[in-house]
């Protein structure tokens, strides 16, 4: 038999959406030999579709310590205890949830039905007439209220009957409500398309175990919407031929599906829109609609007519004088296009002052439209993908900044967009930087959170590595020659940092020169054996041991293998954070961390305001039973918990996609052969371009070669070009 408490649940500490509760509950009886629980209050956790003080409730779990809160009962399943005795059934009668039953009524109700008062209001309501001053109305109100309200219990207990955890039977009651077990009879695999935190497999586990047979038809659908997914999240494509997606079908499924048997899943997913066929490649609804809602977004905006603007000239030249800097011609033009169009792109390679332009692309909006320079932050919305990136857009143009989640005003337990086409932006000019790293579903739900008339300029280095997620949004954009493109081609900064600039546009042209290499301060390649990397890479941290964590930086293309970024960073951990009693350390799964060691956010985490591929600092850990980690973000303080430890590592090496929108005074990059499936152009390229004063490549020039030479780094299959030129195919 399991563990139980049973008793009263007095109220919460926490509660998130999802239905998980961290309470107080006063335990009255209890199969745990445990004596001092009895009649005292104690922690739990858990997820709980409702829970009110008149119930008695038996909570099945057992003692956890946690962190935070101490002893406390972890919750695996519980139920509520109908009153049996009178006055419970008036307490209860009266607690608010029956309106028009006030204590009077309760009364004459119990004393009339007794102990079975509320089987009779459930099974033959209409005796509840005899009683003197109860109306129909109020009969109509309590059996219904009370029918919904033991229906909800019975459908979670049905759910875990058939497999599905407390915390899951929640999410699906919660998202389907009265109408939950006639979708779990019809298409249990509906749950999956409708509930991100509930995995296909999860499901596909449950319907197995319920005799589901593996080639049915609505498996077999869902395996492909699942396929294609991940494929998608995997591979970058927008879609996918049928060949492409069979191996991956018959693989999830665990049979060999026969032609007909796929044809006629994927007819039915075309027939209920749920895929869209296109020159015979199979789009999932959603990145369809992504990409043809970023089309005719852009296409209102590049088909509107160009702002006249008297005097344009005059006023950049003004701007020159004011901030002492004379553009060249290609940013003078960019500078005066952002105003002048409604929708353009700049683009350009390292060193030719993007970034320098931002301020002035600001200041010229705000001189044109006459905004007073306290109110253009209401005016003018600065965006990045990355945290870093923000910071530097604000550091360049003295206004704010923010990640395009954060603008958008992302919530991670639904996993939506508060800014949304429902409810859009106000602002007028949107200026993001970085946007080489905009995926598709990003982008689309950017412009659907802003009005049709907001102008928007992106700015971005079209040969870095393209987004995370899928598409290349800013290439194809480009490529499509239907979009304003203000290219800058001149190099402007030439002084400090220059021989890497013409690596970085060396690599970009896939020529090797091996004469660039150590004949200035500033490039040097330190040619060694596979063995000795590591050694070489520590003998030069050595140099800059003292170094700001924002100015120096390691980059690596792979975590794991010999010279990997895990190795990396253990290695140099004794460089930069040397072991002392005056720090405090904690172990997280085989990882040693110490107070001052310098860490990589893994993922997003808007409520504190941090972000996938942020650095910072270890300022405080607490190693007694709470087991905290406080990390300074740029000022920002985040504190870590046993429960997302697991969201940050060392950063004393990261991977050059992590890289993305950062700057670094010193970067070093380790190249051997081992890397080799990771060893391409536009990573190479990427990873160079993120050093501003002095880069030192340490490996194998083989490896170095062979990485420059390759441009082959799975070229994404997309179509906003391809619907940009041709126009959309409407299938609506």
């Amino acid at each position: 038999m399991s563990n139980y408490i049973k008793g009263e649940y007095k109220r919460n500490i926490y509660d998130s959406e999802t239905g998980y509760i961290v309470g107080l509950f006063k335990v009255k009886e209890s199969n745990i030999d445990d004596e001092e629980i009895i009649n005292k209050t104690v922690t739990f956790t858990g997820y709980f579709h409702e829970l009110n003080e008149i119930d008695t409730y038996i909570f099945y779990g057992n003692f956890v310590e946690h962190d935070k809160y101490g002893k406390q009962f972890q919750v695996e399943s519980y139920e509520r205890v109908k009153p049996e005795e009178k006055d419970s059934i008036v307490a209860f009668l009266t607690s608010g949830q029956f309106s028009g039953i006030g204590e009077k009524k309760a009364e004459k109700i119990v004393k009339v039905l007794g102990e079975k008062t509320l089987d009779i209001i459930l099974n033959t309501p209409d005796n509840l007439l005899l009683i003197p001053g109860i109306t129909k109305k109020n009969v109509d109100e309590l059996h219904n209220k009370l029918k919904e309200y033991e229906k909800s219990y019975d459908t979670i207990i049905k759910l875990g009957n058939i497999g599905f955890t407390t915390r899951e039977s929640m999410l699906v009651y919660n998202f389907y409500k009265d109408k939950t077990l006639e979708i779990i009879s019809d298409n249990i695999y509906d749950i999956y398309s409708k509930i991100d935190n509930i995995s296909f497999k999860r499901i596909d586990q449950i319907a197995l175990k319920n005799n589901i047979p593996k080639d049915d038809i609505i498996r077999v659908k869902a395996a492909i919407i699942y396929v294609e997914t991940e494929l998608i999240n995997n591979l970058g494509h927008s879609a996918f031929y049928k060949k492409e997606l069979k191996p991956y079908i018959d693989k999830v499924l665990g049979i060999r599906t026969s032609e007909e048997e796929l044809n006629d899943a994927l007819e039915e997913l075309l027939n209920q829109k749920e895929l869209i066929l296109l020159d015979d490649l199979y789009y999932l609804k959603d990145m369809y609609e992504a990409e043809t809602n970023i089309v005719k977004r852009i296409n209102i905006l590049i088909h509107k007519k160009d702002n006249i603007i008297k005097d344009i000239d005059d006023k950049v030249k003004e701007l020159e004088k004011y901030f002492d800097i004379d553009y060249n011609e290609d940013q003078e033009l960019a500078i005066k296009e952002s105003s002048l169009k409604n929708f353009l792109i700049i683009t350009g390679g390292p060193g030719t002052g993007k970034t320098t332009i931002l301020r002035g692309i600001c200041e010229l909006y705000r001189i044109v439209n006459k905004i007073k320079p306290h109110e253009l932050n209401d005016r003018i919305t600065l965006l990045a993908p990355t945290g870093r990136a923000a910071k530097r857009m604000s550091e360049k143009t003295g206004l704010k900044a923010s990640t395009i989640h954060r603008f958008l005003k992302w919530n991670k337990d639904n996993n939506k967009f508060q800014v949304n086409e429902y409810n859009k932006s106000k602002t007028e000019f949107v200026l993001i930087d970085e946007a080489s790293m905009i995926d598709v579903y990003l982008f689309s739900s950017l412009l659907k959170g802003l009005r049709s008339d907001t102008k928007v300029v992106l700015v971005g280095d079209v040969d870095q590595l393209p987004s995370v997620g899928p598409g290349t949004v800013l290439e194809d954009l480009i490529e499509s020659g239907k979009v304003p493109v203000r290219r800058l081609n001149s190099l402007y900064r030439q002084k400090e940092g220059s021989n890497i600039t013409l690596l970085a546009y060396a690599i970009k042209e896939g020529v090797y020169d091996e004469k660039m290499f150590n004949k200035d301060v500033d490039l040097t390649f330190i040619e060694c054996k596979s063995k000795d990397v590591i050694g070489t890479i520590k003998e030069l941290s050595n140099n800059y041991s003292d170094y700001s964590y924002k100015n120096f930086q390691i980059l690596a293309p792979m975590y794991k293998t010999l010279n990997g970024i895990d190795k990396i960073n253990e290695e140099l951990t004794e460089v930069f954070n040397k072991k002392s009693k005056n720090k405090k350390e904690l172990k997280v799964q085989d990882v040693i961390y110490r107070e001052n060691d310098k860490i990589l956010q893994l993922t997003n985490m808007p409520d504190e305001n941090v972000y996938n591929g942020d650095i910072g600092i270890i300022e405080k850990i607490n190693t007694s039973s709470k087991k905290e980690i406080y990390v300074d973000f740029d000022g920002n303080e985040v504190k870590y918990t046993q429960a997302n430890f697991l969201n940050f590592k060392k950063a004393y090496a990261i991977s050059i996609h992590k890289s993305q929108g950062s700057e670094f005074d010193i970067v070093i990059i380790p190249l051997v052969k081992e890397f080799n499936k990771m060893l391409y152009r536009k990573l190479i390229y990427t990873a160079v371009t993120r050093c501003k004063k002095r880069l030192f490549i340490v490996g194998e020039k083989d490896a170095f070669k062979h990485a420059i030479s390759n441009n082959n780094d799975n070229i994404r299959r997309t179509t906003i070009k391809k619907f940009l030129i041709e126009g959309i195919n409407s299938l609506d």
